[in-house]
């Protein structure tokens, strides 16, 4: 995956040369052009995933500018780093801000997004965020704010209604402590309370990130005899829980958030122990048919196939750009409105419907049940 990240990196800095930048301020040699924001993880653990979502802006931009640009200006993308740290996100958010940007179009982590959410709001700068989606996005009620990602919410209701046909009734949620992955188990919590769930919560237990082990955790799971383990983090500590289950000869059901079905895992657990996992996932260009001749480009661009969040990062450019020609221009309030207002007719998204709800998120969000088989993510068969 370090190579992926390295080739992926080279790729988005070679097609933005002309049109972008990574993490570099573009020249002011062109005050009348269009400048879009995106912060994004270019290094750190998410890396793999951010530097795929770079070249992915980057077709978009450079798609337009090769139609003419927008409303007769070239269209600039300025790729700033986030690492997924909170005050490195707010940091590089102003510096976005400084650079006149119309519309901010990245967010990965909900952990560094939510903290620059005030930032883009006292600058009056829309967010179209194609990767973070924790409800902690919603909470401040801002009008400016949109999910190309399901929430936590929504991904929550549907692990737990997956549960049922797999034949799972008892629950261990484990969350890794992030807001994205705590909003996640809360949510879940929420729906297994119901009296019509048919589940039993028998543990809820956060573990430390970075721990080479969690005895203590795997213990509680055998004890209570959880016979579905949620674990709602990030590919790193989902490899280490794996990897400790598995050698307590724990037999029962694992199911992975979107935040844990990353390729990444393959290189951090054993492929036996990783056999049989379940994961849900927002939706991704390997099982998006329409998606199909985009992802063929994307290829012939980068030499890698798209992976996850790439479609909403190209999306969210998209319907930045549509959003602005429908504004008749950079008016933030005119282009917030444009956006609220999309519908199917403006533009045809990848990742999902360009519709949303009043609270920002995205109307009908999909989420795709994947199962690893043969040290690879597949569409999971259907449960009885």
């Amino acid at each position: 995956m370090r190579a992926l990240a390295l080739v992926l990196v080279t790729a988005a800095l070679v097609s933005g040369a002309a049109s972008g930048c990574i993490d570099k301020a573009a020249p002011d040699t062109e005050p009348s052009a269009l400048r879009l924001g995106a912060l994004v993880p270019l290094t750190g653990s998410s890396a793999p995933i951010g530097t795929g979502m770079a070249p992915a802006f980057q077709m978009a931009v450079t798609e337009a500018n090769a139609a003419g640009g927008v409303l007769g200006r070239r269209v600039e993308l300025l790729t700033k780093d986030d690492a997924c740290d909170p005050a490195t996100a707010v940091a590089k958010a102003h510096d976005l801000v400084a650079k006149d940007i119309v519309v901010s179009v990245g967010g990965l982590c909900s952990a560094s997004t939510v903290p620059t959410l005030k930032v883009f709001r006292a600058a009056r700068i829309p967010m179209i965020i194609p990767g973070s989606n924790s409800t902690d996005l919603l909470a401040p009620k801002y009008d400016s704010v949109f999910l190309l990602a399901g929430t936590t919410a929504i991904e929550a209701q549907r692990a737990v209604a997956w549960m049922r046909p797999l034949g799972s009734r008892r629950l261990a949620l484990i969350s890794d402590g992030t807001s994205f992955s705590g909003t996640v188990s809360a949510a879940a919590a929420k729906v297994v309370s119901r009296p019509d769930s048919e589940v039993t919560l028998v543990m809820e237990r956060d573990l430390t990130q970075g721990a080479p082990s969690y005895p203590r955790i795997v213990s509680e799971v055998l004890r209570t005899k959880a016979d579905m383990v949620f674990f709602t983090g990030y590919h790193g500590e989902a490899a280490t829980l794996i990897r400790d289950l598995r050698n307590a000869r724990y037999t029962g059901k694992i199911m992975l958030s979107d935040g844990g079905v990353d390729p990444a895992i393959f290189t951090e657990v054993d492929a036996a122990k990783a056999e049989g996992v379940y994961g849900l996932a927002l939706p991704l260009a390997e099982f998006t048919p329409r998606a199909a001749a985009w992802a063929e480009k994307y290829r012939n661009l980068t030499g890698k196939p798209p992976g996850p969040f790439t479609m909403q990062a190209y999306d969210a450019v998209r319907l930045a750009l549509d959003a602005i020609r429908r504004a008749h221009g950079v008016d933030p309030a005119a282009v917030r409105s444009a956006i609220a207002g999309t519908v199917p007719a403006d533009v045809e998204l990848l990742s999902g419907p360009a519709r949303f709800n009043p609270d920002g998120t995205q109307a009908d969000s999909t989420f795709v049940r994947l199962q690893i088989r043969n040290n690879a993510f597949v569409l999971a068969p259907a449960a009885r």
